[in-house]
């Protein structure tokens, strides 16, 4: 996406349905002499259906200008299992995220409550924000895994995951995860972006498991 794109992606899952919604490769913010990409994201889950939204990391260029909203709403009964990652910069290339504009926003509504709400805001001196040890201390990449299971207490789910991202453990990777809203919500900050994603699948395809019985993978595109 270049500077002054603007998307509004709409997803709606009907009653008793299951849907897995990815991309074909990691999303790329590129960066911007002023305009800023606007993306709104609505999700609608339907009563009993279930709602996997996992998408590949998003990479921001230095310079960026992004505001990403995501909204989603469920249904009593309805299930979902999804967040995002973000990479600060090209990491390949020796790039950081220096400077530009990060707005990511996310909703969680549930039976027409809010449940849970998370917003990121990086704007000006954004290297130091990152290099601060009480903000990222230094992460190349961070990430956040949402799961509303629809038949159970997310709690019942909460140590296994912590075991999950203990197991995924590598150097300059750390973890958490907790229960809040009637949710479990995972988070991860890495100083490598590829064992981040790395832990982050993983923990996706345990989830998607033991919440729902499905396969413990994910797309094929994830490993392209």
């Amino acid at each position: 996406l270049v500077a002054g794109d603007r998307l509004a992606i709409e997803i709606q899952v009907g009653e008793g349905a299951t849907a897995h919604v990815t991309a074909a490769a990691a999303e790329k913010i590129y960066r911007s002499t002023g305009a800023t990409t606007a993306i709104a994201q609505h999700m609608g889950v339907g009563p009993g259906a279930w709602l996997e939204y996992l998408p590949p990391e998003t990479i921001l260029f230095d310079g960026v200008r992004l505001r990403r909203e995501t909204r989603i709403e469920l249904t009593a009964g309805a299930g979902f299992l999804g967040g995002s990652i973000l990479v600060f910069g090209r990491q390949a290339r020796g790039e950081q995220l220096t400077n530009g504009l990060v707005n990511e926003r996310w909703e969680v509504w549930h039976a027409g409550a809010l449940v849970w709400g998370d917003a990121l805001h990086l704007d000006g001196d954004i290297a130091a924000t990152i290099a601060n040890p009480a903000c990222f201390a230094g992460a190349a990449a961070c990430g956040t895994l949402i799961l509303a299971p629809p038949k159970a207490d997310p709690g019942a789910f909460l140590d296994s995951a912590r075991e999950m991202q203990a197991r995924a453990a590598a150097p300059g990777l750390q973890a958490g995860a907790t229960v809040v809203g009637g949710l479990l919500i995972a988070r991860w900050l890495g100083q490598d972006a590829l064992a981040l994603r790395r832990a982050y699948a993983e923990l996706a395809c345990h989830l998607r498991e033991a919440a729902m019985g499905l396969p413990p993978r994910l797309s094929r595109l994830w490993d392209v």
